[in-house]
């Protein structure tokens, strides 16, 4: 066998094939290096500020500051509404990894309820991540101490510090002051297309009712905030930028809560349970408000009964709330606003003022009462009075006093639905008082054009009638019957229902403007005058429907009786309340001003299903009016007339 021959090897083949090799690496690092190092200048040099950018926004971040509510306070300093420091448990989001087992602790621990849970789920949606989510509110100092102890079980809990809005007067207030509560979904909407939401950003609460809501803008204030850094896990390691909140402005209102206080006990009644010695306490269904008749300042407003707005301030539960819902007795309803009734014989006087400015009657016009009326030259029904045997020859004066139905009967059916309602649209009737609530109703001031488009009937001469004495179609709130009467006392000047007093900005007072409406003209001196003296005799007149009430008073006032049907009578049937269901018994309704000559109070009540406006609406008048005038005394006007004793019964 042959051997194999050794090839010599060829040491410059491979040395060039060597260096070959080499330089392809070189180059091939070379370029690479050059890739690497064009990148990093790339994004060191060229792209630094972008990523410096975005390593401030993983570092940095902006937090909102809320701002410290507005006060509300009573005409002569009371605080109404306060802010509170309350303790709430929060979690933050981004700093829990099993959500699900710290609800589990949390329900063990802390004794959260599944409503707390979906309360906070709700929440959540609309925050952020690295923002905390309060899951339960108004802690107490044991559950604080007890969270404490087992802070180390519950990683991204916190018990967090905030001002809560706190009503010390609870319910006497509630329908004037309203509330604030959460903002929710449809708040959120609404800020945002208002333009407001950025400044809402760190607030929990907002005005949901009255002065609270409508005086939002004034009371909130503007958000502040800070830069702060963080780690990687959220947690604040310092504060690089501070820009404080602008709290929002204090204010005042007309309200005193003195007589408001003692308005609100005129519609409470109070008795001891003989079985077991405790004390219960019954809300009448009502309203009352008082007016200053300078300038229609509401001193007082009450609508009973009436319920705790804290309630909702924490966070109201369900069960709690469908109680509140299903009360047959309505305590959600701001009678005062949106409580609507027909004005029965209040309107009387204005009624008279819209005929004798019309050539209706005159001072001296009087007509035979027989105790019923009926339309001239027809067979329809006989509208009754409510004093069946008559009044007997009645001028103005005498229908005002007495409040003789037919009168106003024929009043009515002169006058026409036409002129009828656009007089009584200038004392308000129908319209918006003004009143700086959103809470309103306008209530009905009938028409023709109303009723075709209500009914889809044409009106008769039949439904003119009742409208006449402030029945049938017409309906008003209490608000509007004292807005009307503080017209008739400033004989024509319209003022606008106010809550607001002073606006306190840096500690400076500043009085709050109100435009007011229109005034009625073309109505001569004579003719207030008759009015007003028809009220007056109301309540001292020989035979005013008040008189009993107003016995013996060291001032002088006037004043108007209604009762108010809650259902219609048959033509022969007779009103007996004794008979009668209390749901189905008439709304006492009156209305009065104080003192006579130089009137410093307007007071407007209805008293559902109470009875006759005259026995049971003229003694709360007059308590307040004593309130006011004697045991609170300001300038009071002295008597001028002697007063006169009463001798009957009234209506």
């Amino acid at each position: 066998m042959r051997q194999k021959r050794t090839q010599i090897r060829d040491h410059r083949a491979e040395s060039a094939l060597f260096f070959r090799r080499a330089l392809v690496s070189f180059i091939g690092i070379a370029i690479l290096v050059g890739l690497l190092l064009f990148n990093l200048f790339h994004i060191q040099v060229e792209q630094h500020q972008d990523y410096q950018t975005r390593s401030n926004d993983n570092r940095i971040k902006i937090v909102p500051v809320s701002p410290n509510r507005g006060l509300i306070y009573d005409r002569n300093g009371v605080i109404l509404a306060e802010n509170r420091p309350i303790y709430s448990l929060e979690i933050t989001l981004e700093k829990v990894s099993e959500l699900d087992q710290t609800f589990a602790d949390l329900k063990q621990i802390m004794g959260i309820t599944d409503e707390d849970i979906a309360n906070f789920q709700k929440e959540r949606r609309r925050t952020r991540r690295f923002k905390s989510v309060p899951i339960l509110d108004h802690l107490n100092e044991k559950q604080v101490a007890l969270f404490s102890v087992n802070q180390h079980r519950l990683p991204g809990v916190e018990v967090k510090a905030h001002l809560k809005r706190y009503y010390p007067y609870g319910d006497t207030l509630t329908h004037v002051l309203g509330y604030v509560a959460k903002i929710n979904d449809r708040d959120l909407k609404k800020l945002d297309k208002a333009g407001k939401l950025s400044n809402y950003k760190a607030t929990r609460d907002m005005g949901k009712l009255g002065v609270e809501r409508y005086y939002e803008d004034l009371l909130h204030g503007t958000s502040g905030y800070q830069e702060v850094e963080v780690n990687s896990r959220g947690r604040v390691i310092r504060t690089l930028k501070y820009i404080p909140p602008i709290p929002g402005k204090d204010i005042k209102i007309n309200i005193d809560i003195k007589l408001q206080q003692y308005v609100q006990n005129l519609l409470t009644e109070r008795k001891i349970d003989p079985k077991t010695g405790k004390e219960i306490i019954k809300h009448k269904r009502g309203s009352i408000v008082v007016l200053d008749p300078k300038d229609d300042a509401i001193l007082a407003m009450v609508s009973s009964p009436s319920y705790d707005p804290n309630l909702f301030v924490r966070g109201i539960s369900s069960k709690k709330y469908r109680a509140l819902l299903n009360n047959p007795d309505r305590p959600l309803v701001n009678r005062v606003t949106l409580g609507i009734y027909p004005p029965a014989s209040t309107v009387k006087p204005l009624i008279a003022v819209a005929a004798l400015t019309e050539g209706v009657i005159t001072p001296n016009t009087t007509r035979n009462d027989p105790g019923w009326w009926q339309i001239p030259n027809s067979t329809s029904r006989k509208f009754r009075d409510w004093l069946r045997w008559g009044h007997g020859r009645v001028n103005i004066y005498k229908a005002i006093e007495e409040s003789v139905d037919t009168y106003f009967y024929q009043v009515a059916y002169d006058l026409g639905i036409d002129r009828l309602s656009t007089w009584m649209n200038k004392f308000g009737y129908g319209e918006y008082t003004g009143i700086d609530i959103h809470e309103e109703s306008r209530a009905n001031m009938p028409t023709r054009e109303w009723k075709q488009t209500r009914h889809k009937r044409p009106w008769y001469q039949g439904d003119t009638i009742p409208v006449g004495i402030g029945q049938g179609y017409w309906t008003a709130t209490p608000l509007q019957i004292a807005k009307a009467t503080s017209v008739l006392v400033n004989s024509g000047v319209v003022h606008r229902p106010h809550l607001l007093k002073n606006i306190i900005d840096d500690k400076v007072e500043v009085p709050a403007q109100f435009e007011d409406f229109p005034p009625i003209t073309g109505v001569s001196p004579k003719t207030w005058e008759i009015a007003r003296e028809g009220m007056h005799r109301v309540l001292y007149g020989n035979r005013g429907t008040a008189r009993k009430a107003f016995y013996d008073t060291p001032y002088q006032a006037g004043g108007k009786s209604g009762s108010a049907q809650v259902f219609g009578l048959a033509e022969n049937q007779k009103y007996n309340a004794d008979e009668l269901e209390e749901h189905l018994r008439d709304h006492a309704l009156f209305t009065a001003f104080a003192p006579f000559e130089k009137p410093q109070v307007v007071v407007a009540m209805v008293l559902e299903n109470a009875g006759g406006g005259s026995s049971n609406g003229g003694p709360i008048a007059r308590k307040i009016f004593d309130h006011m005038l004697i045991e609170s005394p300001a300038d009071i006007s002295p008597p001028l007339v002697t007063p006169i004793k009463a001798t009957a019964e009234v209506h």
